[in-house]
């Protein structure tokens, strides 16, 4: 009974393994110097391992649970008022060595989370024109009020169309695909008799 437990988690690891070494082979392929990263979207019960294909396979883990970094997704803004609001309050509980993303919908919203203190701000479901022409505006106005900030591209991003996602200013692409939907690589155990 063990024996198929076994396989079946080497076969889930190898998958992801599997899928976040293609991807990093392609940003090498394509000079993108950033991080490849997984997202929180894991299996219940199965985070560790699926986090663990993702290091062996050469992609950043994102964050290993919900106490590694704050994330403040649209709902927490609307919560609070405002991303000003949101990032603040954040910040007041998670303290300074705790880093702050924001999911943010436009260069707009981008703006506001950097001016709030923000660390990270995921550009969420650009589209490859868009995510470029925002992330070199958001680097620009950055450098010139001295502002450092990390800049993630995240939504929807697949194997397919990662290639289109890996432009200037862009510091992280995240792929919920890295374990959503993931072929499972097939293993046997054959006893030599």
């Amino acid at each position: 009974m063990g024996e198929r437990v076994a396989l079946n988690i080497l076969a889930r690891c190898s998958g992801i393994a599997s899928r976040a070494r293609r991807l990093r082979a392609l940003a090498d392929q394509n000079n993108f110097g950033g991080v490849v990263a997984g997202t929180r979207k894991t299996t219940p019960g199965f985070r560790l391992v699926e986090k663990y294909g993702m290091q062996v396979g050469g992609a950043d883990t994102h964050r290993m649970d919900l106490s590694s970094m704050v994330m403040l997704k649209d709902n927490h803004i609307w919560a609070t008022g405002s991303i000003t609001r949101a990032v603040a309050e954040a910040r007041a509980v998670a303290g300074f060595s705790i880093k702050i993303e924001v999911e943010c919908q436009s260069e707009t919203d981008a703006m506001e989370a950097i001016d709030a203190g923000a660390d990270i701000v995921m550009l969420d479901n650009f589209k490859p024109e868009q995510l470029a022409v925002a992330a070199q505006s958001i680097k620009a106005k950055c450098q010139s009020f001295q502002k450092q900030v990390l800049i993630e591209a995240s939504g929807g991003i697949t194997e397919d169309t990662a290639a289109q996602y890996m432009g200037p200013g862009v510091d992280i692409i995240s792929f919920g695909s890295m374990t959503q939907g993931v072929p499972h690589v097939d293993f046997s155990l054959k006893i030599a008799h």
